[in-house]
């Protein structure tokens, strides 16, 4: 019984946490035991997905198994795109210079800002009264 390599990567974006492996393969990516375009219906996200395998031309060349979880469907597709791009350097590290300047190997660090006491919001304040 003949065992494939497999590289695996963490994503990260916002509260979404992506565990993705890559096989050599046909180009199948499931997301939690699903075919990515019943996961991601919309095609933005699909594309954000593929968008590290197409820049390094890998686009047919690895099926992607993908644990995801937390957030939303956004934050979730751009963990997914992290973690393939991750798990990319591991297959091959000339691969490094080209997803650097995409910002792909850069987590994003923006977050929710954090409600405030005294505030319906983050930012928004209760309306004031003068009088």
């Amino acid at each position: 019984m003949a065992q494939t390599m497999a590289y695996y990567g963490t994503g990260r974006r916002k509260t979404s946490v992506a565990r993705v492996w890559l096989r050599p393969g046909v180009g199948t990516i499931l997301v939690n035991r699903r075919p990515f375009e019943d996961y991601f219906p919309r095609e933005t996200l699909r594309m954000i997905i593929c968008q590290p395998l197409q820049l390094t031309n890998t686009l047919g060349q690895f099926d992607a198994t993908v644990n995801v979880g937390g957030g939303g469907p956004t934050g979730q597709a751009g963990a997914v795109r992290h973690g393939i791009a991750r798990a990319l350097l591991l297959f091959d590290d000339k691969l490094r210079q080209t997803l650097k300047r995409a910002g792909l190997l850069t987590r994003d660090p923006r977050m929710k800002e954090r409600k405030k006491y005294g505030q319906p919001g983050a930012r928004s304040k209760f309306q004031y009264s003068k009088r």
